[in-house]
């Protein structure tokens, strides 16, 4: 330690040769630095979890949930499959030989000779064998025509490459025109991508060969039925273009069953979707099949897709050749449709329509009331005055609306409805059917005077609409006459000529006026019910029929034949369940019409 020096009489102050060090690091000058602490072991750990993450991830996705069972099924089916593959390895082989034959011999050609014999047509015969000579002679000029110029072809490659050989030995390529180079250069580029070519030829040759063997050879069922998946939460209800083209290769229809042998595929207009609560496809069907051949097969056709005939609906598109199917998830169509929806509050307004029930998509359906005239008919028992009642009594929440009521026999159903109506009539004597008749008739005078009013207003307007009934002065209300158990009222000896005339004249003429006939029966043949009526009502509702004659009586003529069908509809079973016509824009929908308990108190 330096201690102070004297200078010149005055002490003066040692000096030190020392450096400044911050406080922190003075206390750590004797302490050993702590060495960093590596970052791969935080790296492996950061990675480890976000893979196992990812893997936890991917194996809870639902995706992963659905393939899962789908490999195992496979890796159980192994052996199965390959020994399937080395039978479709066989077999194609020997279609290919078989193909060969025939194309040798011309036995396509053959069988028809062979025909024309056992049919005795001599003139046929020689024409068959006129059509062989022709087509050996044809086969053989075409054979001759390909040698020919496949010799002239490789003659000249190699004469060409030949030339270019000699040219290169005599002169160096650098003294050569630039146009030759151009040609050299090509003729090296195409043997360099030959030789690197060929040997993958020599190793993927014989893959393609099996592969298109076993393609040759596998099976001509429609579909690949071995990528099925067999674990499905909606296993039950799945229907897909696989499941269809193997149900209608199986229905037994001649053509179909010719088409599918030939190996032909069915062309989808439309692919399988889900269509409310089922399943929806349009197919083009082969040559030879209408979709009237299918509907008939409807039993067979619902068996093959598992499903009951109620759950199956093929019918005819828009040609005869294109089938519309749908297909129900099953248990979809069980139950009923559930409570009115306006059962205890709401209104309706006639010219938008009334809640009717549910189609076969689980939607509920507004059936038309303006413009539409309904023909509603059955077996007893089976839902066709209930329907009946509930289009009354929506229409019958409608304040503007005016309500007349006949039934014809000893039925109570619309007796809650008494206060509401301006007319209604109830029994089976003549009496009924002549207020009945009047009731037509005042309608008709009622529609000649609307139709003048309607002309008087400015404008000239085509129809009634809702802002002109609106103006109760003018009187063009909506006006609807139900008539259950019509039949009676058309077969009557006295009144049912009359009533025939009255109610086609309506039906065709009224619609625009504002007047709407609803017309019931549990008898829907040609005698009981007028054809022109079913041919111009709107509206047609059929629920369990006993025949095609009362189908088409109720639908319209030629429904049954494209696979519109009631007569599906099961007794008892189906009650409630009709098939409509009219009532929205599809060709026709399966309903679940709601059921309105005639002993409900209803408040009109």
């Amino acid at each position: 330690m330096s201690t102070p020096r004297e200078h010149g009489g005055e002490l003066v102050p040692p000096t030190h040769d020392a450096e400044l060090v911050p406080h922190e690091q003075g206390q750590n000058v004797d302490r050993p630095r702590p060495r960093p602490r590596p970052r791969q072991p935080v790296i492996r750990r950061v990675a480890v979890e976000c893979t196992g993450y990812v893997l936890r991830r991917a194996r809870e996705s639902k995706r992963a949930a659905r393939w899962r069972p789908v490999l195992a099924y496979r890796l159980r089916k192994l052996p199965r499959d390959v020994g399937r593959v080395l039978w479709f390895l066989v077999r194609g082989h020997g279609r290919w030989i078989r193909k060969t034959w025939t194309w040798l011999t011309h036995g396509d050609l053959r069988s028809d000779v062979r025909a024309a014999r056992l049919a005795g047509d001599p003139q046929a015969r020689r024409e068959a064998q006129e059509a062989i000579r022709a087509d050996a002679k044809a086969r053989w000029a075409k054979l001759g025509i390909a040698l020919r110029r496949s010799a002239v072809s490789t003659a000249a490659a190699l004469g060409l490459l030949a030339v270019l050989a000699l040219v290169e030995m005599l002169f160096d390529r650098a003294a050569m025109p630039r146009w030759l180079v151009t040609v050299y250069e090509v003729r090296d580029f195409l043997g360099a991508a030959v030789r690197l070519v060929v040997p993958w030829l020599l190793t993927l040759g014989p893959v393609g060969w099996v592969v298109a063997a076993v393609w040759e050879g596998r099976d001509r069922t429609p579909g690949a039925g071995w990528l099925t998946q067999p674990d499905r939460e909606d296993a039950d209800s799945w229907v897909d273009e696989r499941m269809i083209s193997r149900a209608l290769a199986h229905l037994g229809v001649a053509p179909l069953n010719a088409f599918f042998k030939d190996g032909g595929q069915l062309v989808y207009l439309i692919a399988p979707r889900k269509d409310g609560d089922g399943t929806f496809a349009r197919v083009r069907l082969p040559l030879g099949v209408t979709a009237g051949m299918v509907a008939d097969r409807r039993d067979t056709l619902a068996a093959n897709l598992g499903r009951a005939a109620l759950e199956t609906w093929p019918t005819k598109a828009d040609e005869d050749g294109v089938l519309d199917l749908w297909v129900a998830d099953k248990g979809s169509l069980g139950g009923g449709a559930g409570d009115w929806p306006l059962l205890h509050e709401g209104v309706v307004d006639a010219f938008e329509g009334v809640p009717f029930g549910l189609t076969q998509r689980g939607v509920i359906i507004n059936a038309p009331l303006f413009e539409a005239n309904w023909l509603i008919g059955g077996r007893p028992g089976q839902g066709k005055t209930s329907a009946l009642r509930t289009l009354t009594l929506g229409a019958a929440l409608d304040p503007t609306t005016e309500l007349w009521v006949f039934v014809m026999g000893e039925s109570p159903d619309f007796e809650p409805l008494r206060p509401r109506l301006s007319r209604y009539r109830m029994g089976m004597d003549d009496s009924v059917a002549a207020d009945a008749v009047q009731a037509l008739s005042d309608l008709a005078e009622e529609m000649e005077r609307r139709g003048r009013t309607l002309g008087s207003q400015p404008g000239q307007p085509p129809k009634v609409s809702r802002k002109l009934a609106d103006r109760a002065a003018l009187g063009l209300h909506p006006l609807v006459l139900a008539i259950d158990e019509c039949h009676e009222l058309f077969q009557h000896k006295k009144y049912g000529k009359q009533a025939e005339e009255l109610a086609v004249r309506l039906i065709k003429r009224g619609r625009k006026y504002g007047i709407i006939l609803l017309l019931a029966t549990q008898s829907p043949t040609k005698d009981s019910i007028p054809k022109e009526v079913t041919r111009n009502v709107s509206c047609g509702v059929a629920f369990a029929v006993a025949d095609h004659i009362a189908n088409d009586g109720l639908l319209g003529a030629g429904k049954y034949r494209a696979g519109i069908r009631a007569t599906e509809l099961r007794m008892k079973t189906d009650r409630g369940t009709c098939v409509a016509v009219g009532v929205s824009d599809e060709a026709w929908e399966l309903v679940r019409t709601f059921y309105v308990p005639s002993r409900t108190a209803w408040t009109p």
